[in-house]
């Protein structure tokens, strides 16, 4: 099957600051010691980790529970922070399902560089939404995704969803 040039190419213009950004620039660190919670995307805090939105999504939606100390191995972790990551997932399940009507979830961890880690000495917990049908022709045919709503946009559905579950 041959596509039109128009329709090979998908502009997607916030993508180029990835490339750009400075890899050894750990911005889990920074959000974690941030109080400036809408420009780091963090979503709620607990006593031992955050809730942030994934800055380069693979999905919109896509979250992670971070601890606020930096550790590499689930096994470093403190049996707090393993239960809050947990907690964590849970409440961006609950709240993902009424902002962006997830239908699923795919939740992991990358543990080291050899595992996909961008950040391999401050493990996270992936929260990523999924749709029945998500995978359209876009991924499979050109290796695009799409993303259906902007971060800020969703930041602030995601925030207020989180107040409001919190009541």
């Amino acid at each position: 099957m041959s596509f039109p040039d128009s329709l090979k190419s998908v502009w997607a213009p916030w993508r180029v600051e990835y490339f750009s950004i400075d890899k050894s620039n750990d911005f889990l660190a920074q959000a974690a010691q941030t109080t400036d919670d809408p420009g780091h995307l963090v979503v709620r805090r607990l006593k031992s980790t955050f809730l942030i939105m994934n800055r380069y999504p693979y999905t919109v939606g896509h979250l992670m529970a971070v601890p606020y100390r930096k550790v590499a191995d689930i096994a470093d972790l403190t049996a707090s922070e393993r239960e809050e990551l947990w907690d964590q997932a849970a409440f961006a399940e609950r709240i993902l399902r009424q902002v962006v009507h997830a239908q699923g979830f795919n939740v992991g961890l990358n543990l080291g560089t050899a595992a996909g880690a961008g950040v391999a000495d401050h493990l996270h917990l992936h929260i990523v939404p999924r749709w029945e049908g998500d995978n359209n022709f876009m991924p499979v045919l050109s290796g695009v995704r799409v993303m259906a709503e902007a971060l800020g946009s969703l930041y602030e559905k995601l925030v207020a969803a989180a107040a409001e579950a919190e009541v």
